[in-house]
């Protein structure tokens, strides 16, 4: 008799112990770029952990499929990524030499911002002698605080469907951070009326969404087709083409090849603003557009 209750007594705490262990255990989120990595942060709180796949200097288009990427999606509950291609050359890859059926397309671990968004830039003819063109459009959707919204909202919908045992947690984060990321945007919008209208250079068609956004006009790129590097010819037909119409900045990412912009600006006097392309290690979503706003702003004070 005893010994049939210390059994059940035991069975009873050891079952109790999983159910805790279960309800207390961190989803693991294997975000592609440091914006979703900083998004499913804020979202997920203390339910997830998250892991960045790259950094704010590396190209998203061009990232090696390391063994130490593959076993990082092989753990993950929950993948985060730009999709429209961006991730195209590496994470194809990842997935299916991971062995996760979890997250794989289809399942609800695998989340596409770009599918949550409508997006600007959808080609008409697919052609690679334009260049490297995404045939979703435009992937770059993360400088559009707008589209970031969006895709917050569904993302939160989607930490509840994968991890359903901290529903109201990931609900109570993403209505905090509704409140917090559309206060920023106002103050962000009565900052940066003074840019509505400037002209800009553009080192690659990333800044479409931030142009969209702000009202800036592209008036050049300095790749002659998406993913060309100039030539010097080129440079010197753009270098005419701003004598005549000139432009007012030029956009770069911190993360590409700075030497055209920069020979670009001596000739002309257009000063080159350089823009961390996503947030840095651990910097949030709103300290990060915030950096990016001050710096545009900045040069025209």
């Amino acid at each position: 008799m005893l010994y049939q209750w210390i059994t059940k007594t035991g069975l009873a705490v050891l079952l109790l112990s999983f159910g805790l262990n279960a309800a207390y255990a961190k989803i693991n989120v294997f975000a592609c770029e440091p914006e979703w990595a900083a998004l499913s942060r804020q979202l997920g709180g203390s339910a997830v952990k998250v892991f960045s796949a790259t950094t704010a200097q590396q190209d998203p288009h061009h990232i090696q499929a390391r063994p130490s990427l593959i076993a990082k999606v092989r753990r993950a509950d929950l993948l985060v990524c730009t999709g429209a291609e961006l991730e195209v050359g590496w994470l194809p890859l990842l997935l299916r030499k991971s062995g996760n059926g979890k997250i794989q397309s289809g399942q609800a671990g695998y989340f596409m911002a770009a599918n949550q968004v409508a997006l600007l830039e959808k080609p008409a003819v697919l052609d690679r002698s334009l260049g490297d063109i995404h045939a979703a459009g435009n992937p770059h959707i993360h400088f559009d605080p707008h589209r970031i919204q969006q895709i917050a909202n569904a993302l939160t919908q989607r930490l509840m469907r994968v991890d359903p045992a901290n529903r109201s947690l990931y609900q109570q984060n993403g209505q905090q951070f509704a409140q917090q990321w559309q206060q920023a945007i106002k103050k962000w919008q009565q900052k940066t009326q003074t840019l509505q209208g400037k002209r800009v250079v553009v080192s690659h068609n990333s800044w479409v969404y931030l142009e969209q956004w702000l009202g800036l006009k592209k008036i050049a790129t300095l790749e002659p087709k998406p993913g060309i590097p100039p030539s010097s010819a080129y440079l010197s037909k753009l270098l005419t083409q701003l004598k005549q119409n000139p432009a007012e900045m030029i956009l770069s990412a911190t993360y590409q090849n700075q030497k055209p912009a920069h020979w670009l600006s001596k000739k002309t006097s257009i000063p080159v603003i350089s823009l961390s392309f996503s947030p840095v290690k651990n910097e949030t979503l709103i300290v990060w557009f915030g950096r990016i706003v001050d710096q545009l702003i900045g040069v025209h004070l």
